[in-house]
């Protein structure tokens, strides 16, 4: 079993964008259409971007992002950690990262939306339910 140790999670501004983009694969998010090249501006234009590195292998095994204005409300998007890394805390590293990132800047009202099935990993970090509102996504006319 892998220790903990061997993870370290980064604060980045830059990154090899196929392997962002196999992270957005891995959480079933990736488009084959995409040009890889957009991640760059992605990446850059997060409030914050962390990236978790297996120093073993040498690799990014997961991913999570804060996107937000610096002074108000944050929303973490995109967090996922590869399907042979995941049940290590790897996950719970990264948004502990990000959250810790965005208290020190001042940001405290920090959102998100779980997808199905994942609700208690966001509970046991501090997240809850916000009754009486329902999340929506603008879909422009095509």
């Amino acid at each position: 079993m892998m220790e903990e140790t061997d993870i370290e999670v980064r604060l980045v501004d830059v990154w090899d964008v196929e392997t962002i983009a196999d992270l957005y694969r891995a959480g079933g998010w990736w488009n084959e259409a995409w040009d890889p090249a957009g991640l760059r501006d992605l990446i850059a234009g997060s409030f914050a971007f962390a990236v978790a590195i297996d120093s073993a292998a040498g690799r990014a095994v997961g991913m999570g992002r804060v996107i937000s204005d610096g002074v108000s409300d944050g929303y973490v998007q995109d967090l996922v950690v590869l399907p042979g890394y995941r049940g290590r805390g790897i996950g719970t590293m990264i948004l502990s990262t990000l959250l810790n990132y965005c208290k020190s800047a001042g940001v405290t009202w920090v959102g998100l939306i779980a997808e199905p099935g994942t609700e208690a990993f966001y509970t046991e970090l501090g997240f809850r339910r916000m009754e009486d509102h329902v999340p929506m996504r603008w879909y422009p006319q095509e």
